[in-house]
């Protein structure tokens, strides 16, 4: 994101209004945490360098569960906050232009626990012997105070201390471990602007293993119990990887994460650089394979191209669950289009109420907005053939890096791309009206199967 980008005020959050000031961005998160496993205790510190997008005198930060004993705004002594049950509330003692840099210190403590949403409980979760932070779309404030937008990316220094019998995983890279006093101090660091709700801590009794993924630095984490099933279900991420970047374009982060825990869960989570799985997704006989590959795309689709509002959440699901059928096609499974009628049939028996452009807050994660927005590309691939398709793809993902897209923007690009295809019905149809469109021939399109 530019700089100039970068001090424009956030757009509109409809899917999630109380989440976020779009008045600031948050340029750099440093946490400072310490956490007592035996009595769920959390305390912390976090410095947050932002800056003000309009002129302001008070801005606010999402906090949910936690209590705030002192905010410090360097340069304002008399600065003052307040806090509510979802809110942090700063009001500076005289005001500030638009583009003005500030830099506050927020002291926090208390039990984090998750919080209630209309998609289920979020945030800060405690496992059997550990914890998961799973934060999608708006659990992030249960661990740290946050501007907690989609399109405001921040670097982050995470520094935690655990007890020294248990390991952390945190977003970045690792850059420093010390022990004292029976407490192990963890520091990661990442560069990469990321969304708030892509950060994520993971605490648990892990072992570490560093492999290559086709020439990126990979990292995985799991209990020594689950070694085999782990070897055996993760055995081919770097094929993935490799896959992934001919289709996608180059990996965009330093490395790549997978973290199994011991506990089972309900699905995999993706994080920023690193995917999250539990143990009954880890089983041993690739039986959720599409599922890694389907974390694996999201670190192009969702993390790197990140969305400008809640509202675009086909640009993340609907691209990560295409590449579960790009996957099977390279690996020599089923291909692509014969994934895509199949789903094209159970999609065509399902009500037609759901706009994939605009899916409502209740329903973006609906399982019709993944398949349909992988149809959706389908239809795009069968349209423009291969070559422009995944030129369009590869395109994107190098244009919008570290960046946030709407989907009016995926569909500039594409028409840019192809400006002689008649895209613009295309996307009308599979985008903006409720009935399922038909899919276009394959035959005629030409569609090849992918390098195995």
């Amino acid at each position: 994101m530019n700089r100039a980008a970068a001090r424009e005020p956030l757009p509109g959050n409809p899917y999630t209004p109380q989440s976020g000031d779009v008045s600031i961005r948050v340029e750099h998160y440093d946490l400072a945490l310490k956490y007592r496993m035996q009595n769920n205790r959390l305390s912390g510190t976090a410095t947050l360098s932002l800056r003000a997008t309009v002129p302001l005198t008070a801005f606010a930060l999402d906090l949910v569960g936690l209590r705030v004993s002192k905010v410090a705004v360097r340069g304002d002594k008399q600065a003052r906050f307040k806090q509510s049950d979802r809110k942090l509330k700063i009001t500076l003692s005289k005001p500030v232009e638009a583009g003005a840099a500030i830099t506050l210190e927020v002291v926090y403590e208390g039990a984090p626990r998750p919080r209630r949403s209309r998609w289920g409980t979020i945030g800060w979760e405690e496992l059997e012997d550990g914890i998961i932070v799973a934060s999608q779309p708006t659990g992030a404030p249960t661990w740290f105070p946050c501007n907690d937008h989609p399109a405001d990316k921040a670097s982050y220094r995470i520094q935690v201390s655990v007890d020294s019998n248990y390991d952390v995983v945190a977003t970045g890279s690792l850059r420093s471990r010390r022990s004292a006093g029976g407490l192990t101090t963890w520091v990661y660091e990442e560069g990469a602007p990321t969304a708030s709700y892509l950060v994520t801590l993971q605490i648990g009794r892990y072992r570490r293993e560093d492999v290559q993924l086709a020439g990126v630095d990979g990292h995985l984490h799991y209990p020594t119990a689950l070694a085999r099933r782990v070897g055996t279900d993760l055995a081919d991420v770097s094929r993935m990887m490799e896959t992934f970047e001919l289709t996608f374009g180059p990996y965009p982060f330093d490395s790549y994460a997978v973290i199994v825990t011991a506990d089972d869960l309900e699905i995999p989570l993706e994080a920023q650089g690193m995917a999250i799985f539990g143990a009954n997704q880890i089983d041993g006989a690739r039986g959720q394979e599409r599922l890694v590959a389907h974390e694996l795309a999201h670190q192009w689709f969702g993390n790197s191209v990140g969305v400008g509002g809640w509202q675009h959440i086909w640009l993340n699901e609907g691209f990560a669950c295409y590449a579960e059928w790009i996957w099977a096609e390279a690996s020599g499974a089923e291909s692509a289009d014969q994934l895509a009628r199949h789903y094209w049939r159970s999609l065509s028996a399902l009500p037609q109420d759901l706009l994939l452009g605009d899916p409502g807050a209740a329903d973006m994660f609906d399982d019709r907005v993944y398949k349909r927005g992988a149809l959706t590309l389908h239809a795009l691939r069968l349209t423009v053939g291969d070559s422009a398709f995944f030129e369009i793809l590869t395109s994107w993902t190098v244009e919008k890096r570290f960046s946030v897209a709407s989907t009016a923007e995926f569909i500039e690009h594409a028409a840019a791309v192809v400006p002689d295809a008649p895209l613009q019905e295309l996307f009308d149809a599979w985008l903006y009206q409720l009935a399922l469109p038909d899919l276009p021939s394959a035959v005629r399109a030409k569609v090849t199967r992918l390098l195995r």
